[in-house]
């Protein structure tokens, strides 16, 4: 039996680039993929959150002169292309997904609202959502906790190339420690990047346990359906 029933994945953009750094990396998709078919397999209802990173970061194109709000919508677009390379990648494999978005775009996703995304979820379907909360100013860490809490998952899965949380940046500092389980509220008083604040915020005010892993290992995220104990759970 799988450790959690529904799970709400979150993806960085700049991990599926891969070592190509930007765009989209077709053998790091292809491993995503076939991780999430692994855990569907068990019966586990899986939903995701893609980030759009390598192909456009709205706060990044408002420090180089773009406005905020275009520049954020920018953003979300780009996280709708890596939501539909994910798509066409289960769709290759045989796996049903379906696509929505939080901003009206058929007939490339469909327009999200819980209850549709919840009974696709029991379909059997994966659910990937993209556009983030559909408002700027809001990060696709925000719209994963939001999602997350809507659908009313178990728990919030962060997909990252570190194997947890830990006392500062393990690939700048070597003496930086592993936490194998941090509250919330330690999370924010020590100011650590795991996600952003209000990302951490909603997920301790709706109690939504956030666990952090190492997706790029490929077999991990069934380590963690397994129950494993390989990256770090942040909870109450």
């Amino acid at each position: 039996m799988a450790k959690y029933k529904r799970i709400l994945l979150k993806l960085s953009g700049e991990s599926l680039a891969g070592s190509n750094g930007t765009g989209i990396d077709t053998t790091r998709l292809a491993e995503y993929v076939q991780q999430v078919k692994e855990i569907r397999d068990m019966g586990v209802e899986v939903a995701i959150v893609i980030g759009g990173g390598n192909i456009f970061r709205g706060l990044s194109g408002a420090s180089k002169g773009f406005d905020r709000v275009k520049g954020d919508q920018m953003g979300m677009c780009a996280t709708v292309i890596n939501a539909l390379a994910l798509s066409s990648a289960f769709d290759s494999i045989g796996v049903s997904n379906k696509v929505f978005t939080a901003i009206r775009m058929e007939p490339i996703g469909e327009f999200y609202t819980k209850w549709k995304a919840i009974d696709a979820l029991k379909a059997g379907q994966v659910v990937i959502f993209g556009a983030g909360t559909g408002s700027p100013y809001f990060t696709t860490d925000t719209g994963s906790s939001l999602r997350g809490v809507e659908i009313e998952a178990d728990v919030m899965l962060k997909g990252t190339r570190v194997d947890g949380v830990y006392t500062a940046d393990p690939e700048k500092d070597q003496n930086a420690t592993k936490f194998s389980e941090i509250s919330y509220d330690e999370v924010l008083q020590r100011n650590l990047r795991v996600m952003d604040t209000s990302a951490i915020a909603m997920c301790r005010d709706n109690k939504l346990p956030i666990y952090v892993f190492n997706m790029d290992v490929v077999g991990n995220l069934k380590r963690v359906m397994d129950g494993e104990d390989i990256g770090t759970l942040v909870h109450p």
